[in-house]
């Protein structure tokens, strides 16, 4: 059965709920990034808090080993 990938909240790359961080594991890139471009979309009608929180609410947290 082939595997695919699914998204979840960081528990390692965490600052506030770990959306950041799951997205930049989840796409292979560096979570900084993301941060970052959740910053700038702030100061670009303040559409970055909405998805954050939105994303925070709708992506399951990571299960622990």
């Amino acid at each position: 059965m082939s595997e695919y990938k699914k998204i979840f909240r960081s528990n390692k790359n965490k600052m506030i709920g770990g959306v950041c961080g799951g997205l930049g594991e989840y796409f292979s890139v560096d979570p900084n990034i993301i941060r970052i471009l959740c910053v700038v979309s702030v100061f670009f009608g303040g559409a970055g808090i909405l998805a954050y929180i939105i994303a925070w609410i709708i992506i399951p947290p990571e299960k622990e080993e």
